[in-house]
């Protein structure tokens, strides 16, 4: 079944038991490209090439451990300043190491932090402005840069 923009519709799920039409929409921190295979023919292409068993395992744990770090990072923090100052620190892991510190493009606006973290768009704003005014980092544009990252560190309780 075809859904909105053409994209596929599950019919239902097979480990859940559910059997209503559903379409999956995922906000990502980065920007990114899905590829869809159907699960017979996943299982068929394994089935032919049992030497791809074990990187699909890694893979798949790969993915987990991902999952199970995004989870502390913003699931289990306290507090918004936290669930910030922990995502900007796992951006800053790709970032650019400058003198005035680690520079950081931001990915996402501040609406889509937000709902990253589980807040409101003003709630992001007022902390990036917090974290600004006690010279954390500087903001110019979408360009970000980690100027106190021990500061940082605390308040993401790392």
């Amino acid at each position: 079944m075809r859904g909105p923009y053409g994209f596929e519709m599950n019919e239902g799920c097979e480990s859940c038991g559910l059997r209503a039409a559903s379409f999956f929409c995922q906000l990502t921190p980065h920007p990114c490209q899905l590829a869809f295979i159907r699960r017979d023919d996943f299982l068929r292409l394994l089935a032919k090439h049992p030497e791809m068993h074990q990187g699909v395992v890694k893979q798949l744990t790969t993915l987990y451990n991902g999952a199970c770090e995004q989870l502390r990072t913003v699931g289990l923090s306290a507090s918004v300043p936290e669930k910030v100052a922990r995502l900007l620190l796992d951006w800053a892991a790709e970032g650019k190491l400058t003198k005035a510190g680690t520079q950081i493009k931001l990915p996402l606006t501040h609406e889509e932090i937000a709902a990253f973290v589980g807040t409101t768009r003003e709630t992001v704003t007022r902390t990036l402005g917090e974290f600004k005014n006690k010279h954390l980092v500087v903001l110019q544009g979408s360009t970000l840069t980690i100027a106190d990252r021990t500061a940082l560190e605390c308040i993401g309780g790392m």
